[in-house]
């Protein structure tokens, strides 16, 4: 999985807003913010298995974005809104690609790239956003603990528990 520091940019969402130079972020400074990134060969796969069995994941759904979807740009536009869950946000890209944006401690912005293979586990709490690349389509799969919450609190909402237990685990 790669990761880089975003430009300051503004434009298309699905560009990758690298900085010049490019300032890479590695999984172990992910893993500092909470960020936690497997690679897996799908679904089938003892790893994932073994990793949704010690995390608790009950439930998987799969989801899949591209220009299919008759409301895509309603989509992306309520994805790309900087929010926190109350719960873990789990991914695992099946095919294609996306990228989801994440606030380091600093509260600027890292794009992590998710290619087929990739597990990301975002914490509860974090502000994040997502978006398609310039491939325009991802199919993933959604893990979580019992039945599906897929709650997004907008900016600012420093008041929540999970965002507060988040910040204070850092």
């Amino acid at each position: 999985m790669k990761a880089w520091y975003m430009n300051e940019e503004d434009g298309d969402q699905c560009a990758e807003h690298k900085c010049v130079p490019n300032k890479e972020v590695s999984s172990e400074e992910l893993e500092k913010i909470g960020v936690l990134s497997y690679h897996v060969d799908g679904a089938e796969d003892e790893k994932f298995k073994t990793i949704c069995l010690e995390r608790g994941y009950t439930y998987q759904d799969e989801v899949c974005v591209s220009d299919e979807n008759p409301n895509l740009a309603q989509m992306l536009h309520n994805f790309y809104q900087e929010h926190i869950h109350d719960d873990e946000e789990i991914r695992l890209c099946l095919e294609g690609s996306g990228y989801f944006d994440v606030r380091d401690q600093a509260d600027k912005w890292v794009r992590v790239c998710l290619l087929p293979g990739d597990m990301i586990i975002l914490p509860a709490g974090i502000y994040h956003r997502f978006t398609l690349d310039e491939n325009r389509f991802i199919r993933a799969r959604r893990m979580f603990v019992g039945e599906p919450v897929w709650t997004p609190h907008n900016r600012p909402c420093d008041d929540r528990p999970a965002r507060k237990a988040y910040v204070d685990s850092l």
